[in-house]
């Protein structure tokens, strides 16, 4: 989306000169590590938010996670188009300071309620600063090392994941609300940074103006379909309510897609859709996205709820798996080359699966982690380190240069939107089970549909031509 820094002389699409991209990636990688660590870190915290609170079943909790991933896949492309307007220096420092003011927010909230409206305030903070630090990362870098910045840029997701789920841990010793308090120091040392080190990109006069009702239109709809799936058992699955909750969710995607359609700009456009590589990849990674939300707060839950372990144990239980990604989000960039995305993402979602069946077949309310927990933890670490870079990458070098910002804004957009559907459905799957018995067997469906997900994005990520990709 946004244009390189004119004051360096060079051409569109160059860049400026690669000496500048150090300085720019590390102070980029520290608003974006922020918005992605938080997601982590308030997985682990969240049963300990849910012991504060009041008003806190599983369900009402579920919004912590939920509402901030609706809102950031609504805004993404749109507030997207604010850092086209503005310039992307100017968006991603306003998005960092939204953000750390919402997090002080959360921090102080009184109820769970109040915490998710804090929450809703966030994803607007990091829908503004993501697509900007992504354009400031391509406008710094050269074209020969674009590929490689995409994948840097993403496996800081995959270090926010492996840092996430201990963070959280140490934070709930003391109290859930440091999960959020954290972020301050690091906001405000972002903004400082960035004042002084990034670029300042002008501000594009050719911006476009993409279709704010439809972004409505999608945040309405996800959110009643997460909300009929979380409430189909409170409710009853043939309930007015939800089955309402659900009609609606179709109606208003259908709006979404029409809308979409017609458009001049729409929030998704229909031509990258029609990019084979792109639109298969983004397909793959909401189903795979749906299959890791669900992953994770499973883990977490079996250690709190079942397991009766402390914030802390559970984040450092969990983080080997985490700890696998940064290196394979960096490393398997070779093997793309070599042969392709599709069998890359295949191979990743293969080894995902197997860490879910084996969770399903070897993990026991009595049994041990070394043989329980810890080997499908490491299997699906090494899948998710494997698939998401992949997919993400393969869909945003499918498109032209110009298409960069706002592909990679839809991608992401596809990703929290699979991330919601995947708490959601785990949600639904675990319901409110009385007795170990029931809630292992409650597990045992989370799982099973789970792998269900996995399955069907591997499949989709079968049809990724590698020379769609190059």
């Amino acid at each position: 989306m946004t244009r390189p820094d004119t004051r360096t002389g060079a051409a569109p699409g160059a860049g400026p000169p690669a000496a500048r991209l150090g300085p720019v990636f590390t102070v980029v990688a520290a608003g974006v590590a922020m918005s992605n660590l938080d997601t982590f870190i308030v997985n682990v915290a969240l049963p300990e938010i849910g012991e504060d609170l009041s008003g806190s079943s599983l369900s009402a909790l579920s919004w912590v996670l939920n509402a901030y991933a609706v809102v950031f896949a609504a805004l993404l492309v749109p507030l997207g188009d604010l850092a086209d307007r503005a310039g992307a220096r100017r968006a991603y420092l306003l998005g960092t300071a939204i953000f750390t003011v919402a997090s002080a927010l959360c921090a102080l909230a009184p109820s769970v309620w109040a915490l998710v409206a804090a929450r809703i305030a966030q994803a607007a903070g990091a829908a503004m600063l993501t697509p900007a630090s992504l354009g400031l990362l391509l406008a710094a870098a050269p074209p020969e090392r674009r590929t490689a910045a995409v994948r840097g840029w993403t496996a800081i997701s995959g270090l926010a994941a492996a840092l996430g789920p201990v963070a959280g841990g140490l934070l709930c010793q003391v109290d859930w609300r440091w999960a959020f308090l954290i972020n301050l120091p690091v906001g405000v040392a972002a903004v400082v940074a960035g004042l002084r080190v990034l670029p300042r990109t002008p501000a594009a006069r050719d911006a476009r103006h993409h279709d704010l009702a439809g972004a409505g239109v999608l945040t309405i709809a996800v959110a009643a379909l997460a909300l009929g799936l979380v409430r189909g058992e409170e409710w009853g699955w043939s309930s007015a309510k939800v089955i309402g909750c659900l009609v609606a969710a179709v109606l208003l995607a259908a709006v979404f897609a029409i809308r979409s359609a017609r458009h001049p700009d729409p929030i998704v456009p229909p031509a990258l859709l029609r990019v084979p590589a792109f639109g298969s990849a983004t397909l793959a990674n909401v189903l795979f996205a749906v299959a890791f939300a669900a992953m994770l707060l499973s883990a977490v839950l079996w250690c709190q709820e079942m397991w009766r372990w402390s914030p802390l144990r559970t984040g450092l239980a969990i983080a080997p798996g985490p700890l696998m990604v940064p290196a394979l989000a960096v490393g398997a960039g070779s093997i793309v080359r070599r042969v392709g995305p599709a069998p890359v993402a295949a191979a990743g979602c293969a080894l995902f699966a197997a860490g879910i069946g084996w969770w399903a077949v070897a993990l026991r309310p009595d049994g041990g982690y070394l043989t329980g927990l810890l080997p499908g933890m490491l299997l699906t670490g090494v899948g998710v380190g494997l698939t998401l870079p992949t997919l993400i990458s393969a869909a945003v070098a499918a498109l032209p240069p110009r298409s960069f910002a706002t592909g990679s804004a839809v991608v992401t957009m596809a990703r929290q939107v699979g991330m919601v559907l995947g708490v959601a459905m785990l949600v639904a799957a675990l319901g409110s089970p009385e007795g170990t018995e029931e809630a292992h067997a409650a597990f045992d469906g989370g799982w099973l549909l789970t792998l269900g997900a996995t399955a069907a994005a591997g499949a989709v990520a079968s049809f990724i031509r590698r020379g769609q990709a190059a």
